[in-house]
């Protein structure tokens, strides 16, 4: 009897939880449908900065070369020399320069006194002639004719003596404006010239007093960005200070290469605290973009292949490729096929296929 009880116990139990089971299998659960955050766009414009990189550049920069061949006599100064405009830097010498100019110099004079003479004899056969019968006509056109030809001779001969005085006064080397020599390449006794040692110059002049502070600005900033704006910029080199300037200059054109604009900033370094080819980080200001759209920067979906934003259209997930421009904190501007009204979805998922239900 006892098993008997124990049985019919372990068969109720087993058909109580086969119920059960069924129940559950029986009920039909509706898939939850998922919430999306959503936009409406409408032309923005977001107002603020852009932190691009810069470089410190000289305002005035120039390599040295030789016009003429000659071997090095005297060097008088040597890298982070101070020099001034017009400040002797390299003397050299070449004994065939100075001939070729005693040589001119000789032809000159030569031809200038061949012309005194006939100048003269022409003079007084004009004043002969007033007499009738005593010269030619003849006589007189050929000295006045002979003595054109030996002027025009002596200008010819001055004008070469003049070249040679030219080519002599490249032996000396002066500064062009007042700067630094910052690299230096040639020693006394060596030989400089066009072809000889043209991979490098003698000597690297650069004005540092003054620095232009170079940005390339991407196409998309780039109208943005007007002469006279104020500028901050910070280097590695000086922690914890931030120096302010205003744009001087721009390419006003777009670099085919990077595709974007050259903007300069002067800076005054008259304390020499920058030095040249420091790198720095610049804040520009941006005015924005009257005909973007300013969404979340969440709502814009970023792949390797591409940069898009889901917009919901007949309950459809459309992808739509954007650009961005300006940004802010937590807004960005984009540009693409979009309207005015579309709804975007503020928190996409990379799951949302183009074409999907919504």
């Amino acid at each position: 009897m006892k098993y008997i009880i124990q049985i019919v116990t372990i068969t109720v139990v087993l058909f109580l939880l086969n119920s059960c089971v069924e129940k559950k299998d029986n009920k039909t659960e509706k898939p939850k449908h998922t919430e999306y955050k959503t936009m409406k766009l409408a032309p923005r414009q977001i107002s603020g900065n852009i932190q691009l990189p810069g470089v410190l550049q000289p305002y005035e920069f120039v390599q040295l070369f030789p016009k003429v061949s000659g071997f090095i006599k005297v060097v008088t100064v040597d890298r982070g020399s101070l020099v001034k405009k017009g400040q002797i830097l390299i003397t050299l010498e070449a004994p065939e320069v100075e001939q070729q100019v005693a040589a001119a110099k000789l032809r000159y004079t030569q031809a200038q006194a061949t012309y005194l003479t006939t100048r003269d004899r022409y003079r007084r056969l004009l004043e002969t002639s007033n007499t009738p019968g005593t010269v030619s006509p003849y006589d007189l056109t050929a000295a006045l004719s002979k003595m054109q030809g030996d002027s025009a001779m002596a200008q010819g001969e001055l004008a070469n003596y003049r070249a040679q005085e030219s080519m002599k006064s490249y032996l000396t080397i002066t500064a062009p404006f007042d700067g630094v020599i910052t690299e230096r390449n040639v020693h006394p006794g060596a030989l400089a010239g066009p072809g000889v040692q043209s991979a490098k110059p003698m000597l690297i002049l650069q004005q540092l007093n003054k620095l232009r502070l170079i940005v390339n600005v991407p196409e998309q900033y780039a109208a943005q960005i007007n002469n006279g704006d104020i500028v901050h910029y910070k280097t590695n080199a000086i922690p914890g200070k931030v120096f302010d300037g205003t744009v001087s200059r721009s390419a006003q054109s777009l670099s085919t290469n990077y595709r974007a604009e050259t903007i300069e900033i002067d800076v005054q370094n008259t304390e020499g605290q920058f030095k040249s080819g420091m790198y720095t980080e610049v804040v520009l200001p941006t005015k924005g973009n009257a005909n973007a759209y300013v969404v979340s920067r969440s709502a814009v979906i970023t792949t390797t292949e591409r940069k898009y934003v889901i917009i919901v259209a007949g309950n459809k997930a459309k992808w739509v490729d954007v650009s961005e421009g300006s940004q802010s904190s937590d807004s960005t501007e984009i540009f693409g096929l979009l309207n005015s009204g579309d709804i975007v979805i503020t928190d996409p998922s990379y799951r949302i296929k183009d074409g999907a239900d919504l």
